[in-house]
């Protein structure tokens, strides 16, 4: 099609009054009959019905409704409920007929998006490979021959054939993450718990996510900023669900992004992808990133626990009634993958518990010295007959590289970057600690804009970007330089109420910073000078006026909150240090930001 769906060019076109969801509808119909020989499908909305819901949608808008989904068409992965619609999870005897949408959904379609269709997956969502389904295989637009992701197979390939503007899967191992890569596509799987996993079949119902496939960034955070909320009726949604931001307010100046030891990415060699990572990494650096080689082994051995350990007893527990009732239903594929479960006993259990936290401390002490880490989405894109020679090898390899995520409780964007030598799709995935979505959105955002290209599998090119707003929603925004940092120890002290990260940046070039002597935990000071001064890192954190006077209210002596330049001429609130605490203190500047100096201290 000519008319390309990213969320900017067809609102352009709704605004513009030469487009309607009606006149939308009767354009695709055809299209997403067509695509019914693709197998991306498992049910496909009527064309009448959907026809009346545009119609609806119209009306909707006509009587002064606020619909920012306006008229969207999205897909649905069939592990997620529809009212009205079945829900198979790709298995035929597990199939039934929610009255209830699944929240996430309901929230998207009171916004305004259309529902089109349940999208074909990996039976249970257990895979990477998209194979796994007697639904047939979702045909990768790339190449046919090449496999198209999953377990969320059919919403990735929708998106990307210019179906939908954007499609809904589930993300427990990488499941929003390499279909996405495989279609030239967008995928964000947030920090746990944000977006609900109510009206979900559950894979592992502790880890589970939400996720959304897109063709920009852009797009990805819109979508995902609404369907966030705190859900009363999911025991692991997060009650503070609405104050995470998505979408990003300004791109980060400068940021520090870790990458896996060499040792970590031989499996680049079998795809013949190095070439490809090490452009992407040039890219990051070129945007204002440092890279840091990090010791990537807590990080694997933290997702070997979820397939290689008794994590899989939690995925078996949840098809269980399955199992139990109706076994010739489920692929014996599935079945092979589930067995793994036997035999594993509450020692275990408890003792993987135990590792998993040992791991996470590991992990922990990486993160000092980088704000996000990177790494190739999948380090080799198979073809569907090596997949048949080796179902469950290759589809482990492919996951080694981003499975931990969820254990670790990170969030992930996977983000397309230049399309190989041989025309097919190739991706980077950034991760960040729970809650800086809004920080991978910046940085992804950024790299997807600097590689420009084609969206998805289609000829649209990518929209320009809309200047991003300064607005916090009447908050009152303040720079953190030290121990309030992400990841640092008194960072709580803006969680707790419920501030939101809105970027990383840098101050104007006229600040120094001391490490103080004896302050417990320990602390900087950032003093403004008249000359000799450099930028120094910081985060702006944004406080409902209420939050802002209790923290300040906590602020001690000598530290005091003053007005703080950043480098783009920003004023805002922020941490400033008295004269007097200075005796003694050691002059840290030339390392530009506190997390550095902690980093060079080791």
């Amino acid at each position: 099609m000519s008319l390309s769906l990213d969320i900017q060019s067809l609102h352009a076109q709704y605004d513009a009054g030469t487009l309607t969801p009606t006149t939308l509808v009767k354009q695709l119909a055809d299209a997403w009959q067509a695509s019914r020989s693709k197998r991306i499908w498992i049910h496909l909305v009527d064309t009448g019905e959907l026809l009346e819901a545009a119609a609806q949608l119209e009306r909707r808008k006509a009587a002064g409704e606020d619909l920012p989904l306006y008229g969207l068409p999205f897909a649905v992965k069939d592990n997620i409920d529809v009212a009205g619609l079945p829900t198979t999870a790709a298995c035929p005897g597990y199939a039934h007929v929610p009255k209830d949408s699944a929240f996430v959904v309901a929230r998207l379609t009171k916004a305004g998006a259309l529902v089109v269709g349940k999208a074909n997956l990996d039976q249970f969502a257990t895979g990477l490979v998209g194979v796994r389904s007697p639904y047939g295989v979702p045909v990768n637009p790339f190449d046919h021959e090449r496999i198209p992701g999953g377990s969320s197979s059919g919403s990735a390939v929708a998106v990307s054939a210019g179906l939908v503007s954007f499609s809904l899967g589930t993300d427990t191992a990488g499941s929003g993450r390499i279909p996405a890569a495989f279609n030239n596509l967008v995928g964000l799987k947030p920090t746990r718990g944000i977006l609900s996993t109510s009206g979900v079949v559950p894979a592992c119902r502790s880890l589970d996510c939400v996720s959304i496939f897109a063709l920009t960034v852009e797009d990805a955070a819109r979508v995902a900023d609404i369907a966030k909320a705190a859900d009363p009726n999911d025991a692991y949604s997060r009650p503070d669900a609405d104050r995470v931001r998505f979408t990003a307010s300004a791109r980060p100046a400068g940021f520090r992004f870790g990458v896996p030891g060499s040792d970590f990415l031989k499996e680049l060699e079998f795809g013949g992808t190095r070439p490809d990572f090490e452009r992407a990494i040039e890219r990051l650096q070129r945007l204002g990133g440092e890279p840091v080689v990090l010791d990537f082994t807590p990080f694997h051995e933290a997702g070997q626990l979820l397939y290689e350990g008794c994590f899989v007893a939690e995925r078996a527990a949840s098809v269980k009634d399955i199992l139990d009732q109706n076994p010739s239903g489920v692929l014996p594929i599935i079945t092979q993958v589930l067995s793994r479960a036997v035999g594993f006993s509450a020692t275990d259990a408890f003792t993987a518990s135990q590792t998993l936290a040992e791991l996470a401390r590991q992990t922990r002490l990486a993160w000092r010295t980088m704000d996000v880490l990177v790494v190739p989405t999948a380090p080799f894109f198979p073809k569907l007959s090596e997949v048949s020679e080796n179902p469950i090898g290759l589809n482990s390899r492919l996951g080694a590289l981003m499975n931990f995520a969820n254990l670790l409780d990170l969030c992930a964007l996977a983000v397309p970057s230049d399309l190989r030598a041989d025309g097919l799709p190739f991706g980077i995935t950034l991760f960040a600690l729970r809650d800086n979505d809004a920080r991978l959105t910046a940085i992804g955002s950024a790299f997807q804009r600097d590689v420009g290209g084609k969206l998805g599998a289609t000829n649209a090119p990518l929209p320009r970007a809309a200047k991003p707003s300064t607005v916090d929603d009447g908050n009152m925004r303040i720079a953190v330089v030290g121990a309030h940092l992400s990841g640092q120890p008194l960072n709580r002290q803006l969680t707790d109420l419920s501030g939101t990260l809105l970027r990383s940046c840098r101050t104007a070039p006229e600040y120094r910073l001391f490490a103080l002597p004896n302050t417990t935990p320990a602390k900087p000071g950032l003093v403004r000078v008249s000359s000799a001064g450099r930028p120094i890192e910081v985060e702006v954190w944004g406080l409902s006026p209420e939050g802002f006077g209790q923290f300040m209210r906590g602020v001690p002596a000598p530290m005091a909150i003053g007005t703080l330049v950043l480098e783009d001429g920003e004023r805002v609130h922020g941490f400033t240090c008295e004269p007097v605490a200075l005796e003694g203190a050691t002059d840290i500047t030339e390392h530009g930001g506190w997390r550095a100096y902690l980093a060079a201290r080791g």
